[in-house]
């Protein structure tokens, strides 16, 4: 099981790997192009990013602290993360309705208009598997 967390958790950072590549490309860091804050994104990527060295280190040495560190990141790692989507659901929402003014060249959609839905919601779905998967690994269910 905590190979499938693993697993899980890489596909869950290339995805938001690309939507952070698209965010900062369409210039998400800039004061006023997002409804992101930049804190809650680099906080996110930063908790995300060390929980997943920490469960490597898990997943090589076994023990049993470091799985519930790793899973102790991902607690505000998933609470930054539904908070991300509910400030992107409006944007995605609003997204017929500015076509007109990204059409005419102007820059004034929030750079997270720009996030491929099949990417946000796959992202979703394996970060909500990998939680479960390091919280069982954790309880030590399903594991050898």
């Amino acid at each position: 099981m905590d190979i499938a967390a693993l697993i899980t958790w890489v596909i869950t950072a290339l995805g938001g790997f690309s939507m952070l590549g698209t965010w900062l490309s369409r210039g998400g860091a800039k004061a006023g192009n997002s409804r992101l804050p930049v804190p809650v994104v680099f906080g996110h990527f930063a908790l995300a990013a060390i929980g997943l060295v920490v469960w490597v280190i898990y997943v090589i040495t076994d023990k049993d602290a470091l799985a519930w560190t790793a899973f102790g990141l991902l607690v505000p790692v998933a609470l930054l993360g539904f908070a991300m989507l509910a400030r992107w659901i409006p944007v995605h929402r609003a997204r017929a309705a500015a076509a007109a003014p990204a059409a005419t060249g102007q820059q004034s959609a929030p750079a997270e208009r720009y996030f491929p839905v099949p990417v946000v919601a796959g992202h979703g779905l394996f970060a909500v598997v990998t939680v479960v998967l390091v919280l069982l690994t954790a309880l030590g269910i399903g594991g050898s």
